[in-house]
């Protein structure tokens, strides 16, 4: 798990900077117009509700696009970060736009440590992050011992179905990938990040794990949270079957053919009991 670790964290600080400058991430935009929200926020706004004067984290916040969006939404931010690359654009961003937002850098094994237990009325977790934990046991473990009592876990995610399938397949949906937590690894390597640039990385190689539905909603009720929602989506923020889908006015990207025959995203929500 650590030579996991040390390869992902390389491979993001390389992205951070080029994230931050490219137009996919709208930061301008950001520093420009004080209501501007992420895509991702905007799409998770009719199932968020107010969180205005709630004490809220953001776990693996990156360079911290939707950590300011909620912030923006009136919540009181903090965000947490592996990257510490990634937590210098963020930091950079907020300053920008006059938020104050307080950003840690730690794994999410170490957020309770981090940031303190029974602290938080709203964990927030967004899309594209579960990919990159060993054991979501750990992940969940955490999330329980950040909140307070009655305090939420909002969650959207991609759905481990959607990641289990090929994604080089451009005609057909085939499963290639382990849909179940797995102690080994799916590697890849890749000298491309996913926005616009022309710049190449140089730590190329990544370690992601996939992670069931029914692991994850059995380890957060390990850790003594309560299921209050769960919804699937047939679309997702990035392009993750090539050829076989078409992007939508709202950033969001469905299947062409056939748009049931698959969850792309999930969203999941749970309180901690007690």
């Amino acid at each position: 798990m650590d030579d996991s670790f040390a390869l992902n964290q390389a491979n993001w600080n390389e992205r951070a900077a080029l994230h931050a400058a490219s137009p996919d991430y709208q930061v301008q935009l950001f520093i420009a117009s004080p209501a501007h929200l992420s895509e991702v926020v905007r799409f998770d706004l009719p199932r968020l509700g107010d969180i205005s004067g709630l004490r809220a984290v953001h776990l693996q916040c990156h360079i911290g696009t939707d950590t300011l969006s909620l912030a923006r939404l009136g919540a009181q931010m903090s965000g947490l970060d592996f990257s510490a690359a990634s937590l210098e654009q963020a930091s950079k961003l907020a300053s920008s736009c006059g938020e104050s937002i307080e950003f840690v850098e730690a794994s999410v094994y170490d957020a309770a440590k981090a940031l303190g237990a029974h602290s938080f009325d709203l964990v927030y977790t967004g899309i594209g992050a579960l990919n990159w934990l060993p054991q979501i046991d750990d992940w969940a473990r955490n999330v329980a011992a950040l909140l307070k009592p009655g305090g939420r876990l909002f969650l959207r995610e991609a759905h481990p179905v959607l990641m289990a399938l090929d994604e080089n397949c451009e005609d057909t949906l085939q499963i290639a990938h382990p849909y179940f937590e797995h102690s080994q690894p799916t590697v890849w390597d890749y000298e491309h990040t996913y926005v616009e640039t022309d710049t190449l990385l140089t730590a190329t190689t990544t370690h992601e794990w996939n992670h069931g539905l029914g692991e994850i909603i059995t380890a957060l009720l390990r850790h003594g949270m309560r299921l209050t929602a769960l919804e699937e989506h047939t679309s997702l923020p990035w392009e993750a079957l090539p050829g076989q889908m078409s992007l939508g006015e709202d950033g969001e990207w469905r299947l062409d053919n056939q748009p049931e025959r698959l969850p792309l995203s999930y969203t999941l929500q749970a309180v901690k009991v007690g």
